[in-house]
């Protein structure tokens, strides 16, 4: 039987939790109601997120990974994410319900993980509670939770691994990165600075590099095999240069490679944490320095992977930056930024920090919370923004490409071959069979995009699809060009917020390759 200290520990375990599910659930109502008011409905701020969830159905319907059934493509960034929607859509139905609930569900569960990774790397208990809580009260926190992406799952993997890693469990905290990986690929970056942040020997390299391996290999393969390159199609398609783009064949000047785009990388990084909170770049840089005191290398040699996140993206393989799409390719290091800040301000090593060690326990209590309500109250003034973003993203998406998919499915004849520049909800609700003009799930065009429009527009009438569905901004030759195309529907949308252009058309196609 527990005796009464462990019975008490317990509950207070179980009181923080509480706490920080509550406070949690404040953002996301804001983000709901704004989205309500703006959109009038449900949905979601990424055409992107359509595509995960249309790859879950298949797959719960037992048509493998495709997006055409029949055709397995490694289309998916984050096939982990893709992955667990799937049995979402298995066990429930492929709904946006469904996938609104698996992030909401990663995201709680992050913060609870990152609460007791503070704990295990020794920030008191307040410090921790704190922490989580302000991680719920990032606005790209709330937005990953309810966007159907990705960035819930893999923040939560990372700050997974790095509560293993505070408990030295080498493995256990290679197996969350590496499935980090397999969640949001910049990740990786995060793999060498927790195998080195112990004294390195032979069985930790050998930990981290095998188990790095096994996690990621099945995809890696897949992709060979799907779309030619070890990476999936969708980074063929999208990225612009640096390694993975020169493993491709693209070349870029020197300088565009190893100075303007990394140090673009890393101010655009910054800028986007003081989005998120104006003291927070203040605030980390200090910090960074400070965790070294409380706890040394192990988390101090982690922390510069918030450095070297920006940079290596630009030199491995860059596409948008740091804040692209509310920072969907930065959310999974939120957990390790609230960390820093938490063990530098809340270290219990060697007492409290200097500048609380005088304070008698109530003022200096006095003096948390009033710290913890002035962050928090900044924190608010940056959500009230963040969520009508959210809420208009949700608007245009609705209006445009979920609108085009159920005018499709209730106006184009059921076996018509439809090609597109957004693939995500309109093969969603249509269920047609699409092509992929940009090449997320039709590698075949890649080296066609490669020349340009014209490349484009050959490769489709070559393959002749029925119809055709483009941004005209995109395509203005082939949008032009009514031998080839007849418009026959449009979409405009009056405040664009989150589309790549305001006005997307569906046109008939009259002319194919003999």
């Amino acid at each position: 039987m527990l005796d009464r200290s462990e019975l008490l520990a317990g509950l207070a375990r179980w009181r923080a939790d509480g706490l920080v599910v509550a406070a949690a659930l404040l953002p996301l109502a804001l983000f709901v109601a704004r989205e309500w008011q703006i959109a009038g409905a449900s949905g979601f701020p990424l055409d992107d997120s359509w595509i995960h969830l249309h790859f879950a159905r298949n797959l719960a319907a037992g048509a493998g990974f495709s997006y055409n059934p029949g055709v397995p493509v490694a289309g998916s960034t984050a096939p982990l994410w893709t992955l667990l929607l799937g049995a979402g859509a298995l066990v429930a139905s492929p709904s946006l319900a469904m996938a609104k609930t698996v992030g909401v569900g990663a995201t709680l569960a992050a913060a609870l993980v990152t609460r007791r990774a503070a704990r295990a790397w020794g920030a008191r208990d307040d410090v921790a509670l704190g922490a989580s809580i302000s991680l719920t009260w990032m606005g790209p926190v709330a937005w990953g939770a309810l966007s159907g992406m990705e960035v819930s799952l893999a923040a939560l993997l990372v700050a997974a691994s790095l509560l293993a890693h505070a408990r030295d469990l080498a493995l256990a905290s290679a197996v969350c990165v590496a499935l980090a990986v397999l969640a949001r690929p910049e990740a990786l970056l995060l793999v060498p600075f927790l195998a080195a942040a112990r004294p390195l020997t032979i069985r930790r390299v050998a930990v981290f590099t095998v188990v790095t391996i096994v996690v990621v290999a099945p995809a890696v393969l897949f992709s060979l095999w799907t779309a030619g390159t070890p990476y999936p199609a969708t980074a063929a398609a999208k990225v612009e240069g640096g390694l993975v783009g020169w493993l491709g064949g693209l070349r870029e000047p020197a300088a565009l490679t190893w100075v303007k785009r990394p140090l673009a990388f890393l101010a655009e990084w910054i800028v986007w944490l003081a989005t998120i909170h104006w003291l927070l770049p203040v605030a980390l840089a200090p910090a960074l320095l400070v965790v070294w005191r409380y706890a040394g290398r192990a988390l101090g040699l982690v922390t510069l992977a918030l450095v070297a996140h920006p940079i290596g993206m630009a030199l491995l393989a860059p596409y948008r930056g740091p804040a692209f799409q509310e920072g969907r390719y930065s959310i999974h290091l939120l957990p390790l930024v609230v960390l820093a800040l938490a063990v530098a301000l809340g270290g219990r090593r060697g007492g409290a920090p200097p500048v609380l060690a005088l304070a008698s326990v109530p003022r200096r209590a006095w003096i948390n919370m009033l710290a913890a309500g002035v962050w928090l109250a900044i924190a608010a003034t940056a959500l009230v923004p963040a969520a009508t973003r959210y809420a208009w993203a949700v608007q245009n998406i609705n209006a445009m490409q979920v609108h085009l998919g159920q005018w499709v499915d209730a106006r184009l004849p059921k076996t018509a071959r439809i090609a597109l520049n957004d693939i995500g909800a309109i093969a969603f609700f249509s269920r047609r069979e699409v092509i992929d003009l940009m090449g997320l799930v039709t590698p075949d065009i890649i080296p066609y995009r490669r020349r340009g429009e014209s490349g484009v527009m050959e490769y489709v009438v070559e393959t002749c699809p029925d119809y055709v569905i483009i941004f005209p901004a995109w395509f203005p030759r082939f949008a032009a060009s009514r031998e080839t195309l007849e418009p026959i529907y449009r979409v405009r949308l009056e405040r664009n917020e989150v589309a790549g252009a305001a006005e997307m058309v569906v046109y008939r196609l009259l002319r194919c390759a003999v």
